[in-house]
């Protein structure tokens, strides 16, 4: 056999018994709560981003990019833009690996890959970072409600342009407003392609841990996830991902479109 395939048929094993221990888990869950209540999420960048994403959940994105290859990706939730930067990197590597495989000059701005970021408010300081970055020209901004009639029509249209499309959410995360972001843009997801929907995480921590905040336990992105569900065979919960991760803000939150 392969030794790359030896390797993940170990890895599996591996994963299997790490997802079904325990101890570990009551520990993973134990940290997690702990650790946002220092908020632990938002300590990291990436290019000089502030990305406000768990190390593991990145690493995570990274590999479900590599392996879908999309030529758009579609993000609610800006903040500090480091999710949109991420992104639009993992995009110049594939278009730098196209360059190589087809033996042809890399031009960004030729680039159709593109990553669109929606947020309600893009404060000024980070629109001018964001636009300022050496990705930027793999990034389009739009400010306004994500669940706004105008705003979905918007990004149906930019989208009827691109082909292999993954989704990620992550902007107000109440259930209803999560829910009316499936509605609106889950159905973009290619199929074999993603709808990742963040900080699910709400809903196995303490209500306590979000006192200024209109969501919690029974009213976030997780509860969402689970409504919509019942009635969009279409998409699935991948837990291999999370089962992986153990640390990861996303628990039944990596849907993979399947037809």
């Amino acid at each position: 056999m392969d030794p790359y395939n030896q390797f993940k048929i170990e890895c599996e094993s591996e994963i299997s018994t790490l997802c079904q221990d325990n101890t570990l888990n009551q520990l993973t869950h134990n940290w997690i709560n702990a650790a946002q209540l220092l908020k632990y999420s938002y300590h990291f960048e990436w290019q000089s981003r502030p990305i406000i994403q768990y190390p593991q959940d990145i690493i995570a994105m990274q590999e479900l990019i590599w392996q879908i290859k999309p030529d758009l990706i579609i993000e609610t939730g800006i903040a500090h833009g480091g999710s949109l930067v991420f992104s639009a990197s993992m995009l110049a590597m594939l278009d730098l690996e196209d360059a190589i495989m087809t033996n042809t000059t890399l031009n960004p701005k030729e680039s159709k890959r593109k990553v669109l970021g929606i947020d309600i408010d893009i404060r000024d300081h980070n629109r001018t970072a964001i636009e300022a970055h050496p990705m930027a020209s793999r990034i389009q901004m739009l400010e306004g409600s994500s669940i706004s009639s105008e705003m979905v029509a918007k990004v149906h249209s930019i989208a009827a342009n691109y082909s292999r499309i993954l989704v990620c959410l992550d902007s107000n995360h109440t259930h209803d407003h999560v829910l009316a972001e499936l509605q609106a843009y889950a159905p973009l997801t290619s199929v074999g392609s993603y709808c990742v929907v963040f900080d699910t995480v709400i809903e196995d921590m303490p209500a306590e841990a979000f006192p200024d905040r209109p969501w919690g336990p029974g009213n976030n992105p997780k509860t969402a996830v689970h409504e919509y569900l019942k009635t969009h065979p279409e998409l699935v919960i991948d837990k291999s991902i999370q089962n992986k991760l153990l640390i990861t803000v996303a628990p039944d939150g990596y849907l993979k479109r399947i037809q």
